[in-house]
């Protein structure tokens, strides 16, 4: 038999049927949309010939956030690859992939980790997705990013950040 132990007595009721005492903190994705999409192979069709050595991949990623009102933000995850061999451009993808998030109920202090580390880790694999498909249909073999630590890539934002504060204020 299920007991139903209700102690939020005293507590202020939202509109939905919950109350304040109960309401659960929410992440919700909107939407997801791709905003650019770039891929180039300036050398082609030479570029797409077989080599004995793999290529080097020059890989850059960058967040950023925007509110749009107090409890939807617009998050961009830019993901970048550029692979040349000796000093060829054999293709250049350029990917901006974007999500609307509604964040409810979080401390103020977990809005930035929120948005720059749970919103992104949501994103990736969408985007790692659509750079994988760009590569192959240049011709070239899949480009599979390897999962990324967008927590360590907050930490180290942060503490650049804190130094160059401290820069400035010295």
């Amino acid at each position: 038999m299920a007991e139903n132990n209700n102690d939020a007595a005293g507590a202020v009721g939202n509109g939905n049927g919950q109350t304040a005492a109960t309401q659960q903190a929410t992440l919700n994705v909107l939407a997801q949309y791709v905003k650019d999409l770039s891929f180039e192979s300036p050398g082609a069709p030479n570029s797409l010939r077989g080599r004995d050595k793999a290529p080097g991949i020059n890989i850059n990623v960058n967040v950023n956030a925007n509110p749009l009102s107090d409890k939807e933000f617009d998050v961009n995850l830019t993901l970048s690859a550029k692979a040349a061999f000796e000093k060829d451009v054999l293709f250049n993808v350029e990917l901006i992939y974007g999500g609307v998030f509604r964040i409810e109920g979080f401390p103020q202090e977990h809005m930035l980790p929120l948005l720059f580390i749970e919103c992104p880790r949501l994103l990736f694999p969408f985007a790692r997705q659509i750079i994988a498909e760009a590569t192959r249909n240049g011709g070239f073999p899949p480009l599979m990013l390897d999962p990324i630590d967008f927590a360590q890539m907050f930490q180290q934002k942060m503490a650049e950040d804190q130094a160059a504060s401290k820069v400035k204020v010295s």
